[in-house]
């Protein structure tokens, strides 16, 4: 098998309409990547620089200190006790993660790789770089036999969507059917909103899905948008300890390795939830703001119970409200990035200054 020609890029299909939206008088209001505007918080920089003395190499597991701040985080704010080192390793960021996964986890042609019906586009990048088959279904009982990897994403991104517990553990019953790898993204689990903003969002590996059991299951993580690391690359991955050990061979050969300063300044994050608290209330403000100026414009914004996104839809082409909105200098991202079933929905990022979401609200007649 060898690699063919790749897609375009999703987001360049955007350039004429960030164009258009920046000419807009007032400027523009991007509100599309999802790129994280606020400060590092002071204390993790601190770390960044007390761990710059970095002479030697780094593993590629990640050092004890990052995973024994990742186990108690997972315990403490995720209701998942037991991980041992052995169940955790760092990823330079999620996205190469998603990435190489099904081809460090060995799968090629004829094994099936299973994504949502809206879905991060790198899943499908990952079975393509395994030469894997591609299959877009939500219904568990729909995955056929050769199912060998499944993608969960909870909360979701785009549409913010937060799978209970009973749907979770019917999904690890049939990816354990199939002797598949069931892995949840889990980047969004501490931003939950309207029903889930007092509850904990359930973790794949929570004991009430996994009945104690972690065999094929791995959830993964990130800091870039709890902490505003996106420039630190700084993630994780957990679960299966055996798993972990197979993946980690893979890396290891590929020089997938967390730096040193951002191995420290990872285990600071996380080690104190008080940043994320005051930074997830940022984001809640700016929902407040923006979610009723966006109704009130015309766009249904049916769930988008937890992450850092609305999605919404006029009932028309998603590229039709891309322009609405680019005419009021607003640029958001088209639904049908995620899939098929996005066609008509566009997805508005809540990653821009209080004076941006300001003015966004205003344009929209708010």
């Amino acid at each position: 098998m060898t690699l063919g020609a790749l897609p375009a890029y999703p987001w360049d299909k955007l350039a004429p309409f960030a164009e258009r939206a920046r000419s807009h008088p007032d400027g523009l209001v991007d509100l599309s990547v999802g790129s994280p505007v606020d400060p590092t918080p002071a204390a993790i920089q601190r770390a960044l620089v007390e761990g710059a003395d970095a002479h030697a190499y780094p593993t590629t597991v990640g050092s004890a200190e990052a995973r024994d701040a990742i186990a108690s985080w997972f315990e403490r704010r995720r209701g998942v006790s037991g991980l041992v080192p052995a169940n955790i390793s760092l990823t330079v960021g999620s996205k190469e993660f998603v990435a190489f996964a099904a081809f460090f986890l060995g799968l090629g042609p004829g094994d099936v790789v299973v994504q949502p019906s809206l879905a991060y586009p790198t899943y499908e990048m990952g079975a393509v770089f395994a030469g894997a088959t591609l299959l877009t279904e939500d219904d568990p009982d729909a995955w056929p036999e050769a199912t060998r990897l499944v993608w969960l994403n909870s909360p979701g991104n785009p549409d913010g969507r937060v799978h209970d517990v009973a749907h979770l553990r019917r999904c690890v019953e049939r990816a354990r059917e199939l002797g598949a790898v069931i892995v949840n993204d889990e980047c969004y689990a501490e931003l939950g909103w309207d029903s889930w903003a007092d509850r904990r969002i359930p973790s794949i590996l929570d004991p009430a899905v996994t009945g104690g059991d972690l065999t094929g299951l791995l959830a993964c993580s990130s800091l870039s948008k709890r902490s505003n690391l996106a420039g630190y690359r700084a993630a994780y991955v957990a679960g299966d300890a055996e798993l972990i050990a197979r993946l980690v061979v893979g890396r290891k050969h590929a020089g997938l390795i967390v730096p040193t300063p951002v191995q420290h300044a990872l285990a600071v994050a996380l080690s104190d939830d008080a940043d994320a608290e005051a930074q997830r209330e940022v984001y809640g403000r700016r929902r407040t703001a923006l979610k009723p100026a966006l109704e009130a414009w015309g766009l249904e914004i049916p769930g988008s119970e937890a992450g850092l996104y609305l999605w919404g839809t006029r009932g028309e082409d998603a590229w039709a409200t891309i322009g609405r909105l680019a005419d009021l200098g607003i640029l958001a991202g088209p639904g049908v990035f995620y899939g098929s079933a996005g066609e008509r929905w566009v997805r508005v990022a809540l990653t821009a200054t209080d004076e941006a979401i300001a003015k966004a609200v205003a344009r929209l007649g708010g």
